[in-house]
């Protein structure tokens, strides 16, 4: 096995609470969070054993009951069906561990039986293969996400171990993973390839972690280093004579390599380009390989990507991948509003990397990134109900127009109840359900704790350092209340044996950011990379935050086309949207004053949100004659009105109608 980092340690990776010891409660996220064990999960079973009426079925149960032997059919679905069960154990592992329930781990435990049933002896575990193609393993990496599947797997399998204590689906997961360090790596006899959809690496990065077997990070390395080294794989599989063709034709057709990020070798790597889903989850594995190898040239790379996200083509909700061919990223700056793609996975995944990337960096400005995504997109790909869901997150819906073999029938008005290709749904579960991951980052060695996200919760932190473990260093107990998207006023209480430094994110988009005590004593601590660092001694200690929260008009670099002249409108965390249904129809034709702030007021729909409202104008041409489609230059009739806003978050929730976050300038 090729052990291109042997200085890889577990221990240069901060550690994160376990999630049974955080408990959240929180205004903003607990209508979301109830719904996980409540009615996301039970939806999203039925909707894995094909048990929701009028509804696209999965086949994902299905095909694993025929893989074990427990029907006859064919295999059904895409190739990559078996991840949506398997994203749909890591959620339920998650809310098992702050919430206990012991039906859904009952239907969690049977289908695990199912997966073992289905396992082959050598430890490989894919549907479409065992069934429809079984001499056909591993002959198309660059199309069939074997290892894609897999990663899913391993990622489930962690969490169920980590969160329930519960190995029978770990034990799956290795021997899976045993038998691909087997096929793949740099010896004669093993292929030198690596998947076409990324996502195995960073599971097998989990795996290391959770089980201290060294072979499943050099294999993790071993995906990272060999993706688009000379010759290439991708092209050399296409020519080989055992290609199987998961596409009829795509022998002929040379692979696009950018598009799988396989074009160059990763340290090489300075767009980001591509497949947006696959390539953010690559990001993840390179950002937690670099850390735990010390690996500065691969850290740098992983820097050089986000930033190019970041500063070039990242959509002011947190979403990424603008075209709706291929879900992949375009150009600098061609961020368009109603032709956006914005898949939800692809806003999870820059969550995922965001985070990542903070944690080891110890900065900021990763972590606003990750709320954007979290607070916006990852939203909005839901129902308040929790029983339908968006593929797809444009910036601008205008209904008719959204017409099916049109350049725009990937935009959906309304959200769906299930998708043939249905990735986002139990993604978005998993991260709801594991939404605790991204509060804290703890490391032992500097006796640091660093509080990336304000979400309302208790927590028990346990650390042990690896320098010194049998140094204890006590539990330090936190208690995080208020509301951080309504007023930004919060209460941290904290309880700690020992000395610890606390590190507290200061919000890129706050104007202001004040600490006090109990007493109203303003705290100084120093501030660095986005956080403010407080050395405090043993005991219970009261820190008030008050961070302004107040409505502010946003404009677009010159740079992107599509929003010169608009504006748009972000308070706190969170960007808003006109809707339809409380500003009448033809949102083209609003114009907002911004001249004076909006006007924060509290509404009473969707489990009561902050509604801002602005002056504006609706114009109008009362005698423009239809039968004219051109006309000489005339001005409009500007009619005052209050223009409404709503988070983007909750859009889509009320009546089916026009949503805008870009609004023309007045």
């Amino acid at each position: 096995m090729c052990q291109p980092f042997p200085t890889a340690q577990a221990s240069r990776l901060p550690q994160t609470p376990a999630l049974s010891e955080l408990h959240i409660q929180d205004a903003f996220w607990d209508r979301y969070i109830d719904l996980v064990p409540r009615q996301i999960l039970p939806y999203q079973w039925q909707a894995l054993n094909d048990q929701l009426p009028a509804t696209p079925p999965s086949h994902s149960v299905r095909n694993f009951r025929i893989a074990a032997g427990l029907e006859q059919a064919d295999f059904d679905g895409f190739v990559f069906q078996d991840s949506d069960s398997y994203k749909w154990l890591e959620a339920v592992a998650y809310s098992l561990a702050t919430h206990p329930d012991p039906g859904l781990e009952a239907q969690a435990d049977s289908l695990i039986e199912l997966l073992e049933q289905a396992q082959c002896e050598d430890g490989y575990l894919n549907t479409y293969f065992q069934i429809k193609a079984p001499d056909q393993r591993w002959h198309n990496l660059c199309d069939c996400h074997e290892l894609y599947c897999a990663g899913h797997l391993i990622e489930a399998a962690v969490a169920y171990s980590q969160c329930t204590g519960k190995d029978r689906l770990l034990g799956i997961a290795c021997r899976f993973a045993d038998l691909i360090a087997v096929v793949f790596g740099p010896g004669d006899q093993q292929l030198h390839g690596y998947p076409g959809h990324e996502e195995i690496e960073l599971a097998l990065i989990r795996l290391w972690q959770h089980t201290a077997t060294p072979r499943y990070f050099n294999l993790a390395a071993y995906f990272i280093n060999q993706r688009g080294q000379k010759p290439n794989y991708f092209e050399r599989e296409r020519s080989s004579a055992d290609f199987y063709e998961l596409y009829p034709g795509s022998r002929q057709n040379r692979p696009d390599l950018s598009y799988h990020q396989a074009d160059q070798p990763v340290r090489q790597q300075t767009r980001a380009q591509g497949h947006a889903v696959r390539a953010v989850y690559l990001y993840c594995a390179m950002a937690d390989a670099a850390a735990a190898a010390d690996d500065q040239e691969l850290m740098a790379a992983c820097v050089r990507l986000w930033e190019d996200i970041a500063w070039r083509q990242l959509y002011l909700t947190g979403s990424i991948g603008q075209s709706g061919w291929l879900e992949r990223f375009t150009t600098d700056y061609d961020l368009s509003n109603d032709a956006n793609y914005s898949e939800t996975c692809a806003a999870i995944g820059l969550a995922l990397f965001s985070l990542r990337l903070g944690r080891n960096q110890r900065e900021g400005r990763y972590h606003d990134v990750a709320e954007l995504a979290l607070f916006n997109t990852v939203l909005a790909g839901i129902q308040q109900d929790g029983t339908r869901f968006f593929y797809v997150n444009p910036m601008e819906v205008w209904p008719a127009n959204c017409l099916k073999n049109t350049s725009r029938q990937h935009v959906e008005a309304t959200r769906q109840p299930w998708f043939g290709c249905a990735c986002c749904p139990p993604n978005i579960a998993r991260t709801l359900a594991g939404l605790g991951q991204y509060i804290y980052s703890l490391y032992p060695q500097d006796h640091l704790v660093m509080l990336q996200q304000y979400i309302s919760h208790e927590a028990k932190l346990s650390w042990a350092d690896p320098a010194s473990p049998t140094a204890a260093t006590g539990d330090i107990n936190l208690r995080l209340t208020g509301n951080y998207c309504r007023d930004g006023r919060l209460t941290l209480t904290v309880q700690h044996e020992a000395a610890f430094t606390l590190a507290l994110r200061r919000p890129g988009w706050a104007q202001s950011f004040i600490l006090t005590d109990r007493q109203g004593h303003q705290l100084t601590g120093r501030e660095h990379k986005g956080f403010v660092y407080l050395d405090l001694a043993p005991g219970q200690q009261q820190i008030q935050l008050s961070i302004r929260v107040e409505p502010t008009w946003v404009q677009a670099s010159p740079a992107v086309r599509a929003d010169r002249g608009l504006i748009a409108l972000t308070r706190g965390p969170l960007v808003y949207c006109l809707e339809a249904c409380d500003n009448g129809p033809d949102l083209w034709a609003l114009l907002a004053d911004t001249s004076q702030l909006p006007v924060a007021v509290e509404a009473k729909e969707l489990g009561g949100y902050t509604q801002l409202q602005a002056r504006g104008w609706r114009e109008t041409w009362p005698d423009w004659d239809e039968r004219q489609l051109y006309a000489p230059l005339r001005p409009p009739v500007q009619q005052p009105l209050l223009l409404r806003f709503v988070p983007y978050a909750y859009w889509g929730n009320r009546k089916l109608g026009e949503m805008k976050v870009w609004v023309r300038r007045g």
